[in-house]
């Protein structure tokens, strides 16, 4: 039994080895990316079984990604390699602030290959949380046929559906993006997003209309997440405020996000209460912006709890 499945891409990012325009950085270290995966390694670091399917490169490169996932516990046998494909390369530039944007070489995606008859209704009778993001749709144009076909799956299995609209504006305009993700609105169980975001699908970043208008959808739980001002949180009829933690420094913000989406989804499947989700999450979050890396930083469940004070930590 699966408590997290995901669908989506993944690649190698070459972090740079100095901060600073890009232009003027001459090394690399090699690492793994990609929102979804990250999002499944960060709940197997939890203590959560994972499962994750995509489609990589037959080649060093999505070799090694298929072992780095196996390793970090994340189940794979639903991942192939594909002939023909380059497995998908970023670069990162970070500035000495911690802020930065990547550069994507993804086109043509080995995850075009993928076609929603490939899912295997078997590996959602599994499952208990569906997570998906908007990336994977804008990836390439087949690829949103396989997102409605796996939720499809999932509402027939009686999976719950989470969804993390992670929009990236180097893939498809704000217009394409709304259009596109507008409508799998109506068939999300648990959304986890940034108020910036939902501006642009919803067109307002208030955090009382967004929940306004998702509970209208039927939303079951909204988790907005607003980085340094927390998040904010609707289930159950309650909403919550939840303040920020500070981090104890910035040295890159990427994969932050998706570590709030792992630690909400830990404390959903606890069955925690919604203050005690989103505090374990924006503390998740809050951890991954220290360490350098996608997914390096994601935490191990003593490891929260420890920050969170609930476990005294030896360190020698």
């Amino acid at each position: 039994m699966f408590d997290v499945i995901t669908l989506g891409d993944a690649m190698i990012s070459f972090s740079p080895n100095a901060t600073g325009p890009l232009k003027f950085v001459h090394s690399f270290e090699r690492r793994v990316g990609g929102a979804e995966l990250n999002v499944a390694i960060g709940c197997s670091r939890l203590g959560l079984k994972t499962g994750w399917i995509s489609r990589l490169g037959k080649d060093e490169f999505g070799q090694h990604i298929q072992t780095f996932a196996r390793g970090e516990g994340v189940d794979v046998s639903e991942t192939k390699l594909v002939d023909g494909y380059a497995t998908s390369l970023n670069f990162k530039e970070i500035m000495a602030n911690g802020a930065g944007r990547t550069l994507y070489y993804r086109n043509p995606s080995p995850t075009e290959t993928l076609k929603p008859e490939d899912l295997n209704p078997s590996y959602f009778q599994q499952a208990k949380i569906l997570h998906l993001t908007g990336i994977y749709p804008a990836v390439s144009t087949g690829n949103m046929a396989v997102t409605k076909q796996a939720i499809k799956l999932a509402k027939e299995n009686g999976v719950k559906v989470a969804f993390d609209p992670n929009i990236r504006l180097r893939l498809w305009s704000k217009e394409e993006a709304r259009l596109a993700l507008y409508p799998l609105l109506q068939e999300v169980d648990i959304l986890l997003t940034g108020d910036e975001e939902m501006e642009i699908i919803l067109g307002t970043s208030d955090p009382t209309e967004i929940i306004a208008e998702t509970t209208k959808l039927g939303i079951d739980l909204v988790a907005i997440k607003r980085g340094e001002n927390g998040s904010v949180g609707s289930y159950q009829g309650k909403v919550v405020e939840a303040a920020p933690v500070p981090a104890t420094k910035v040295v890159d913000t990427v994969g932050a996000g998706d570590g709030f989406d792992a630690g909400l989804l830990y404390g959903y499947l606890q069955g925690w209460p919604l203050e005690r989700m989103l505090a374990f999450a924006n503390t998740i979050g809050s951890m991954v912006v220290s360490i350098v890396g996608d997914n390096e930083g994601l935490p191990y469940l003593e490891e929260v709890q420890a920050q969170l004070g609930e476990l005294e930590r030896i360190e020698r």
